[in-house]
């Protein structure tokens, strides 16, 4: 099998949509070039049997000679078996040809959103990031038709061209003439038929983002409700795709209309030309035979070149959005590959600092302060953040990621056996896994499925709730015994004794680790070394939660609140104490 080099190996993608065309069929070179002989040689051999059976009529018929005629017959037959062996092997290399550029552009797609990481949403929406996965690969993968039978046309219209002059000089150049003047005529609605396209790609685009954000928030709109207005905005939507959708189907048939009816009149025209040379005996009852079988064959090119100029135009549209999903760049990173085992991370802009081997818990009350503390200290986002006084953004992503993990509770759940899922597709001894699902809770969930660790979790893990898929996450992660484990309310949506007795089991086997919790719930709180009260954007007290709701009435009402204990006062927290 010919090896294609992968585009996630690029460090540079193609500029611009012909490039990128280009490079798609420069990397399977050698496919190409079998689907562009074999597509030749199939237009070339289709005037062949009319040209037979013009000298069987001349040869055989006219002279009265059955021998000839059956000579010619099977001459015919053998022919036709050549031809159809031909167009299967050409059928087979082209499919593989349009299948491996599609899939290429889909590889280049999911490299692309790997090699972006946190930054993909700022660049682009999930919907643009499906519409290339799911239309633009295929579109593009489509047009590589013209590199067979496209290519193959011209050479097979010559050969027409080429017998038609052996016959007559006129119709020749009709045939030789006519076929610039039918493409100069589709010309204007091809452009047309573009802008359609794209009007069309931008209205898909659109949807498919209202569509993503409605399948993934579905829990929420059920519970808080939304789903009448989301629903209304994605009917509305809906109705713009189907607008232009109608529009560009207009253009399209109307080009359907004059690529059929041209070809056509101008066939029918070479025909009737021929018939009144023939009765005028400047053409034998053979030639007329073989000009009508010529034209007929005619038809092939003819909609070849149509039909790789609407595919050709589409995919310039296609390849345009992949070239400028490929050409977002991700937040820049440097080389340089941390080695302190003894460190400080710290954020300068929520002044929020851990030291190495610290069970730090973060808490406050405006989450989306906290969220993007916590992503500016793990190296998610690009910031100022540093790790012993040396910004992030100098690691590698990597070596990083390696040693700080940033626990996401809305991480997708892939679909696979709950052993696949926690390992997360890397080789975990059965022993490893026992202790983290025992520390994560998530024991309590695999003695619930049918099968333990052979269990099938579905994607998203529809089949847990959202307590069991928190634990599932916090399992993944603890499977991967990061230096740093930082986490977001990993905990929210388990009950309390549930939390309580995880957190104590995360604490005891984090031991020597560094782990940094955001939370307000009372019984991680406990638990840590440090707690960091929130309060804005910025860090406003550090100590222990003892200490912290002694002396910051701030911070006590926070967690009065958050525990649904209504005792607000330093004296009745040391009397309970």
């Amino acid at each position: 099998m010919e090896k294609i080099r992968p585009v996630s190996d690029l460090v540079d993608y193609p500029s611009t949509p012909w490039r990128y065309l280009y490079w798609l069929t420069r990397s399977q070179a050698g496919r190409v070039a079998r689907g562009t002989v074999l597509g030749t040689a199939w237009m070339v051999m289709l005037p062949v049997p009319p040209l037979m059976l013009a000298f069987a009529v001349d040869d055989g018929l006219r002279r009265g000679s059955m021998g000839r005629v059956v000579l010619w017959a099977v001459l015919i037959l053998v022919t036709g078996i050549a031809i159809a062996a031909v167009a299967i092997l050409r059928h087979r290399t082209m499919t593989r040809i349009r299948t491996e550029a599609a899939l290429q552009t889909i590889d280049a797609a999911i490299a692309q959103s790997v090699r972006l990481g946190a930054s993909l949403t700022k660049r682009t929406t999930a919907g643009e990031v499906v519409a290339v996965g799911v239309g633009d690969a295929w579109i593009i993968g489509r047009s590589l038709t013209i590199t067979g039978p496209g290519v193959g046309a011209v050479l097979g219209y010559a050969v027409i061209a080429v017998l038609l002059m052996r016959i007559s000089v006129v119709l020749a150049l009709i045939i030789v003439v006519g076929l610039p003047i039918l493409l100069l005529a589709l010309g204007p609605l091809l452009g047309r038929v573009r802008i359609r396209v794209s009007d069309y790609r931008d209205a898909q685009e659109l949807l498919s983002t209202r569509m993503v954000d409605i399948v993934s928030g579905l829990r929420v709109l059920d519970s808080l409700g939304g789903k009448s207005l989301f629903g209304e905005r994605f009917v509305g939507e809906s109705l713009t795709v189907e607008r232009t959708g109608t529009r560009l189907a207009r253009s399209e048939s109307l080009v359907q209309a004059i690529a059929i009816g041209l070809p056509a009149l101008f066939l029918a025209s070479v025909v009737w030309i021929a018939a009144h040379l023939s009765a005028e005996g400047a053409l034998t009852v053979g030639d007329l035979v073989a000009v009508y079988g010529y034209l007929i064959v005619a038809v092939v090119p003819i909609s070849s070149f149509i039909e790789s100029a609407k595919d050709l135009n589409q995919a310039l549209v296609a390849a345009g959005r992949v070239v400028d999903f490929l050409g977002h760049s991700p937040d820049q990173r440097g080389r340089v590959t941390p080695t302190d085992t003894a460190f400080v991370l710290e954020d300068p802009e929520s002044n929020l600092r851990v030291k190495s081997g610290e069970f730090a818990v973060v808490a406050g009350g405006d989450r989306g302060a906290i969220s993007a503390a916590i992503d500016r200290l793990g190296g998610v986002v690009a910031s100022d953040a540093t790790w012993n006084g040396r910004r992030l953004m100098e690691f590698d992503r990597h070596a990083l990621r390696s040693r700080v993990v940033v626990l996401d509770d809305d991480a997708f759940l892939f679909q696979g056996s709950a052993r696949e899922v926690v390992s997360s597709g890397r080789t975990v001894d059965r022993a490893r896994l026992d202790a983290v699902a025992s520390a994560s809770g998530f024991d309590e969930v695999l003695r619930g499925l049918t099968g333990g660790w052979d269990a099938e979790i579905l994607s998203r893990g529809a089949n847990l709730s959202g307590g069991q898929c928190q634990r599932l996450r916090l399992a993944q992660a603890l499977a991967l015994e990061p230096e740093v484990l930082i986490a977001l309310d990993p905990l929210s949506a388990v009950d309390a004794i549930t939390e309580a007795q995880v957190a104590q089991r995360v604490r005891e086997s984090r031991r020597g680790s560094t782990s940094v919790i955001a939370t307000t719930s009372i019984a991680v709180l406990g638990l840590a070394d440090i707690v960091h009260f929130v309060e804005g954007s910025r860090v406003v007290a550090s100590g222990s939660h003892v200490d912290l709701m002694r002396q910051e009435s701030r911070y006590r009402r926070l967690v009065s609140r958050d525990s649904g204990d209504d005792s607000s006062d330093a004296a009745a927290y040391e009397v309970r104490a």
